[in-house]
């Protein structure tokens, strides 16, 4: 078989894997394509007149040159339409890579203080991330995210606005993003604890451009239920263990990881060693249409990168399905289908 034709394959048998994806930025889905034709409907003027321009625009020497970009980006996002818009075609693009299950991120503190009613946006993902399900056939949950460069106070006012969505559980959890650098999650522990209060999953960024002791921190103040990213774990084995030992899982963006700097080169990242470790390691896409590729491209990536076989790979959709914040009879129907598969590896 010819390298090209080993490569398609494989692009193939990732696809067909019935996987979970945990990490998407519902505004990092956000095409360049899609990004001009909103801004044409919404009269917005962007900086960039063309995709070509939009896409040279995707070099970033660190995470805070991605985040100016990606603002920027939403800014065409204007009305519940473009938000149910976004949300239909992630779905639509998510079950061509076999996500059977998607935990979404969105992050309305960027659209309120945007003059945007936290209604509109919320209505507008949840009626797209609907329409996708029924379009596909893909379950989702949607997790409310609260900026870390902004304040506690701040995030609980969004907290307090998003009530009427947990009571009916069309927001399932909250998580953490945005810059990590200079934004501990003690910040943030007092909104976590009443989170978990409110029976809500939790989640969040840490060990991304931070350090161990970040994923540590955040374990312990937040309790969160996984850690996003994750990846500086790597750097304290004591962590590696506590992490393995408990099964929390971490949501690894691997083509994000690079892209952003956050490790040299795809050979040298981390994943295979936290995997083999026993970590509950699962592959993400996070910011898509920014970083050059969806869940499908991140596993053939690192798989290609770090001599993974096919059985290895199947591992990593496992882990994702059993770390999903799911009902057990979904949960059941997609491990079905996975070991149907797998036994055919």
């Amino acid at each position: 078989m010819t390298e090209t034709n080993q490569a398609t394959e494989l692009f193939q048998f990732v696809r067909e894997l019935p996987k979970a994806e945990l990490h998407l930025h519902l505004e990092g889905s956000l095409e360049a394509q899609m990004m001009l034709e909103l801004a044409e409907r919404n009269q917005i003027d962007l900086a960039y007149d063309s995709v070509e321009e939009i896409q040279a625009a995707y070099d970033y020497s660190c995470l805070q040159d991605f985040l100016d970009l990606y603002y920027q980006g939403m800014s065409v996002l204007q009305t519940p339409d473009d938000f149910r818009d976004l949300a239909a075609a992630y779905m639509k693009r998510a079950a061509e890579d076999g996500v059977r299950h998607a935990e979404v991120f969105f992050d309305p503190q960027a659209h309120v203080s945007r003059g945007l009613a936290f209604e509109d946006v919320a209505d507008g993902l949840i009626e797209g991330l609907m329409a996708g399900a029924e379009e596909t056939g893909t379950s989702w949950g949607l997790i409310m995210c609260f900026l870390r460069d902004r304040s506690e106070e701040e995030a609980f006012e969004v907290f307090t606005t998003a009530w009427p969505y947990f009571d009916n559980g069309r927001i399932s959890g909250v998580g953490l993003d945005s810059a990590e650098i200079g934004n501990p999650p003690e910040k943030f522990e007092r909104v976590f604890a009443a989170a978990r209060d409110q029976g809500l999953y939790l989640c969040a960024h840490a060990g991304e451009e931070g350090p161990a002791q970040s994923v540590a921190d955040t374990l312990d103040l937040l309790q969160v239920h996984r850690i996003d990213h994750g990846i500086a774990a790597v750097n304290d084995p004591a962590l590696v263990d506590r992490l393995a030992d408990n099964g929390i899982p971490l949501t690894v963006c691997p083509l994000s990881n690079v892209r952003l700097r956050c490790v040299e080169n795809m050979k040298e990242h981390p994943l295979k060693r936290l995997y083999e470790a026993g970590v509950c390691v699962t592959i993400n896409s996070d910011d898509p249409a920014y970083f050059g590729g969806y869940v499908a491209e991140n596993y053939v990536a690192a798989a290609t990168a770090l001599d993974l076989r096919k059985s290895d790979l199947a591992a990593l959709a496992l882990n994702s399905i059993g770390a999903a914040n799911l009902d057990e009879s979904r949960r059941l129907i997609l491990l079905k289908d996975l070991a149907a598969l797998a036994s055919n590896i």
